[in-house]
Formats: C-alpha cells, sequence, structure tokens
C-alpha cells in the first residue's frame, strides 16, 4: 500500500512537550512533539465527546482533554482511564528537511 504523506508544519512550529491543530480533507488531527524531540499524531477529536485535544494539556507522554480530562497516550493512542474507553487512532510521522509530515494511508 503506498502511503499519503502529507506536510503539516516545520518542526519549529510546535513547542517540546506541546500539540498543535492540523485540519485536512474535513479531518482533524492532533501533532505532538515530545520532550525528546520526537513527533507523534493522533486523530484530533477526543473519542468521547469530539472536543479538540490541540486545546488540551500535554505532560509526560499524555494528553488530557480539555473539557472533561480524559487522558490517552499520544504516541500509542491509548485511552488512560474514564471517561474516555475508546482509543485515538494514531498516524506514522517523518521530519524531513525541517517539516513535520504524517501519513493519512
Amino acid at each position: 500500500m503506498m502511503s499519503n504523506w502529507v506536510e503539516v508544519c516545520a518542526t519549529d512550529e510546535i513547542d517540546e512537550e506541546d500539540v498543535i491543530r492540523f485540519d485536512h480533507e474535513g479531518k482533524t488531527f492532533a501533532v505532538y512533539r515530545s520532550p525528546d524531540d520526537g513527533f507523534f499524531a493522533t486523530d484530533g477529536l477526543c473519542t468521547h465527546e469530539k472536543i479538540h485535544l490541540a486545546d488540551g494539556l500535554v505532560m509526560h507522554d499524555i494528553i488530557e482533554c480539555p473539557k472533561h480530562n480524559g487522558r490517552f497516550n499520544y504516541k500509542t493512542g491509548e485511552a488512560k482511564g474514564a471517561p474516555v474507553c475508546v482509543n485515538l487512532k494514531t498516524y506514522q510521522v517523518k521530519v524531513e528537511a525541517g517539516s513535520v509530515f504524517i501519513s493519512l494511508s
């Protein structure tokens, strides 16, 4: 299967241990930068109430939804307890020439 890579932003547009929102073709994604300078991507809406995760708090590999404090591991997509119980979909990420790309396939 062929990958469908989409450019999200420059690497310096995401602060360490932070998240940005990325919308593409009617779908919302969240793109994260970890403290060790890794980049990760998940669906951008909480699986509980469809709130934008980019408005949440990022700390220690966790994104916390701003509405009900549902937590997900942004590296694996794993739901970390109530009220969220459905994992986030994750996406492959690559960095080339100072830009962050995600694979939508």
